[in-house]
């Protein structure tokens, strides 16, 4: 897992093929104006979700985990608490290959809380329960192919 500004967003282009893209996206729209839906970069490889998520406390947020995609979340009109739990120390639930997810009971071992103009990059190891808020938000979720 990795959390900064998205000032910092660009230092990690190097980490996947198509961070280089998603960073140019992130750094060249106008994130506050993009209604929710999804926009396709790269068909099943980079996808950017726009999400309008209503008010969740962390006992109603599902931890999850991806095999597929890494994901870049990004708050938007608000701040966001997300719990994060370490993969290798989740106990083991089905995998939903249809939906590149597999979701845990129970909640997170930590919680951090991202404001607008921060990101939180989540790999295949880091089991994360976004969307606690208790007003709702508007985020962006782009989905990297490893």
């Amino acid at each position: 897992m990795i959390l900064d500004t998205l000032d910092n967003l660009g230092n990690y282009a190097s980490l996947n093929p198509l961070f280089a893209e998603a960073v140019h996206f992130l750094q060249n729209t106008d994130l506050a104006a993009l209604e929710p839906g999804k926009i396709v970069l790269e068909p099943d490889r980079l996808v950017v979700n726009v999400n309008a998520i209503g008010p969740k406390t962390a006992d109603e947020a599902k931890l999850e985990t991806h095999v597929e995609f890494i994901d870049i979340q990004v708050p938007i009109s608000a701040s966001e608490t997300l719990g994060y739990t370490p993969a290798a120390d989740l106990p083991e639930a089905p995998y939903d290959a249809a939906v590149d997810m597999t979701l845990y009971e129970g909640k997170a071992a930590n919680y951090f809380t991202l404001q607008p103009g921060m990101f939180a990059i989540f790999f295949p190891a880091d089991g994360h329960a976004p969307g606690i808020t208790p007003t709702g938000l508007k985020k962006i979720i782009i989905k990297v192919k490893v």
